[in-house]
């Protein structure tokens, strides 16, 4: 008999309504009935996606014996961690304290029944195996520790509130951080470099989106380098799907060759616009290759019949981790003709032994495409011609096979931050129709998730739930700045303006400056947080941070200038301390010490399209360029300049604007500078 998730419109959820554990979702009823009982709360926290969940679901919660010992001693509540951050933030860092290291999923945390959590781990097996203790000898006991040690737990509950609370208690600066932090951060970042293979770190890597923005725009040759050497290795080894498109979660590897299957909306829309960036830069076909595969993808697989887009596919498929992406020789030669096959063959390693698990083919370079081409004596267009056909042809036969889970969800802030990469890719890479794509998705997430305004965090079984985080909001508004370069809309622009107030009344600490994660009408949590460190999503005081900054500076509005600065001095100190660990922020302490430039065209459609075209492939990071058609009405003062029988270009700086300009060689020239 399902549970009470069934009625969840979570996948994630959904995926447990049939087991026989006793489950709640997090709400009053579980937690009511924990105080009424005297139980502890079994809190387990995962998502639709996640390899790990999928493994101690089976060998757990399916499992009748584990379920009664559960059910017996506890109160089980289930959270999707994407429908609710704000509590994965918090027992996350509850983890960190309580047991000495960093967490994951699916997280399992034992809290007292006022949500206090006093014993935290990630993944438990049914019984004893990879050096963790059975499941339910944990589960007994705790629950055994829960009523015999109850003086021990409290006062540890105590110490634990206290250090979540110091945590958000840290005094701010009276100036903001100077240049030199940013030279210190680049430096750190920069000796992380695996000369070899690209990225940062050792294995397992992962792509790392604000390292790699804060390092590709910092004005270092190094850093650069660094940067498109790790986009080339990232787009032509195991992390991006060859034959489908899209990039996958991480490497387990340093060589960027065999991934964790997932593919995560989250990591292709940042991805996107960094590629479309290095496009731009350097006018390799590689990079351009990576943006359209991503697209496609995104078309094929990812977008809902509304024209927003869906959250995750899973990394398994018929219980195999990576099973719908692996291939053999055989297989593959079978669908491919001779010209095909002597391309694909070296090219994809299919002539080398196989790279995953020591049985299957991962697909991903390892040889150059101009190798290959010299040794079969034909042009490298010839044989990207051929492998083109040989990688459709891979394609149809996979999508005949059982596909990975797909997670339905519909998320603000993962949506946005698609929107974003798709904007940007569509300037850079001048792609009308994807700005088109881009402007399609805002006005049907506008249509759902905007409501007598209030931002909500997902969408869902035709409804809006969750009222918006600080992500939801800030994602969006930076998503908006992006989608107006590509393609000005006047009701893009109120938007814009609607969240920047709604960050600055429903998040901004009036106090001490920054934002917290949830709104001031939100449900009390044990904790309220600033998140200020990007981690596999950007932080949303950065973003925040950046957005009002551009904003502020595009509608010469100090109130957003203001909440950016304070923002910047809550955080100077952890910048000046630690500078490598704030990517982030400081792109836009980078655009506080250099305000943004605000590149506004004016003129007759067909003119300013032509100006447009040419302009956004050299818009510098730390400027908006718009291109407002003459038609725009309702326009802010600031913006409303004269229209001309002729394209007329004005290029301003904080509060120093330019003369008229109206040869696009002399805009050039002022944006070089």
């Amino acid at each position: 008999m399902p549970n009470r998730l069934a009625q969840e419109t979570s996948p994630y959820l959904r995926q447990h309504a049939d087991n026989p554990v006793d489950w709640y979702p997090w709400g009053e009823e579980a937690l009511v009935r924990a105080q009424a009982e005297d139980k502890p709360i079994l809190l387990s926290i995962g998502y639709a996606s996640c390899h790990w969940c999928h493994v101690m679901a089976h060998e757990c919660f399916e499992d009748p014996e584990v379920a009664a010992v559960m059910n017996r001693h506890f109160i089980n509540v289930k959270v999707d961690r994407e429908e609710r951050p704000d509590l994965d933030q918090i027992y996350q860092s509850a983890h960190q304290l309580l047991a000495r290291r960093p967490g994951g999923w699916p997280l399992t945390v034992f809290l007292t029944p006022d949500r206090v959590p006093f014993f935290a781990g990630t993944y438990f097996p049914k019984t004893p195996r990879y050096g963790l203790p059975g499941f339910i000898e944990v589960l007994e006991h705790i629950a055994t520790a829960y009523h015999r040690e109850r003086a021990a737990i409290e006062d540890q509950n105590a110490a634990l509130l206290e250090a979540l609370a110091a945590a958000e208690r840290q005094p701010g600066a009276a100036t903001v951080a100077e240049a030199a932090v940013l030279q210190a951060a680049l430096a750190a970042l920069k000796t992380d470099y695996d000369p070899v293979h690209g990225g940062y770190g050792r294995a397992p890597k992962f792509p790392r989106p604000a390292d790699l923005a804060f390092l590709l725009h910092a004005g270092d040759a190094e850093a650069r380098a660094q940067v498109l050497t790790t986009l080339r290795h990232m787009a032509e080894r195991g992390l991006m799907d060859q034959v489908g498109g899209g990039f996958y979660r991480y490497s387990v590897d340093e060589r960027w060759a065999i991934p964790h299957f997932e593919k995560m909306l989250y990591d292709n829309g940042p991805l996107l616009g960094l590629y479309a960036d290095a496009w731009a830069l350097t006018g390799e076909a590689v990079y351009r290759r990576a943006v359209e595969l991503t697209v496609e993808w995104l078309d094929r697989e990812m977008t809902t019949p509304e024209g927003l887009f869906w959250s995750a596919l899973d990394a398994d498929s018929e219980g195999e981790e990576g099973r719908y992406y692996l291939w053999t020789p055989q297989a593959v030669q079978a669908l491919l003709s001779p010209e095909e096959w002597a391309v694909a063959a070296p090219l994809w390693g299919l002539d080398q032994p196989p790279n995953f698990e020591g049985r299957a083919w991962h697909l991903g370079s390892e040889r150059s495409l101009e190798a290959v081409a010299r040794d079969l004596s034909i042009t490298p267009e010839a044989a990207a011609e051929r492998l083109e056909q040989a990688r459709r042809k891979l394609l149809a036969a996979r999508q005949a096979r059982e596909r990975p889970g797909l997670d339905d969800k519909v998320l603000t802030a993962w949506n946005a931050l698609t929107i974003h990469g798709l904007a940007r890719a569509a300037r850079r890479c001048d792609r009308p129709d994807w700005a088109e794509r881009a402007a399609h998705a805002v006005d049907a997430l506008r249509a759902r998730v905007w409501r007598e305004g209030r931002l909500y965090a997902s969408w869902q079984g035709g409804a809006a739930k969750l009222k918006g985080y600080l992500d939801d909001h800030a994602f969006l508004l930076a998503a908006l700045l992006e989608l107006m370069q590509a393609r000005f809309r006047v009701q893009d622009l109120a938007w814009a303006q609607a969240l920047a107030d709604r960050l600055l009344d429903r998040f901004e600490d009036p106090e001490r400056g920054g934002f917290w994660f949830t709104s001031h009408d939100n449900e009390p949590l044990i904790q309220r947080m600033k998140p200020v460190h990007d981690n596999a999503l950007p932080a949303g005081n950065a973003v925040a941070a950046l957005a009002l900054l551009r904003l502020g500076h595009l509608l010469g509005e100090p109130r957003y200038l203001n909440a950016a600065e304070r923002t910047l001095l809550l955080n100077t100190p952890g910048m000046r301390a630690q500078p490598a660990a704030y990517p982030g922020l400081l792109c836009a302490l980078r655009e506080h010490l250099r305000p943004t430039a605000v590149v506004v065209l004016r003129g007759p459609e067909d003119e300013l399209v032509a100006w447009q075209r040419r302009l956004q492939p050299i818009c510098p990071d730390n400027a908006l360029c718009l291109a407002i058609p003459a038609d725009a009405d309702a326009l802010p003062d600031v913006l409303n300049q004269p229209v001309r029988s002729y394209v007329s270009a004005r290029v301003c700086t904080g509060v120093n604007c330019s003369d008229e300009i109206v040869r696009f060689a002399d805009l050039r020239a002022i944006l070089k500078v």
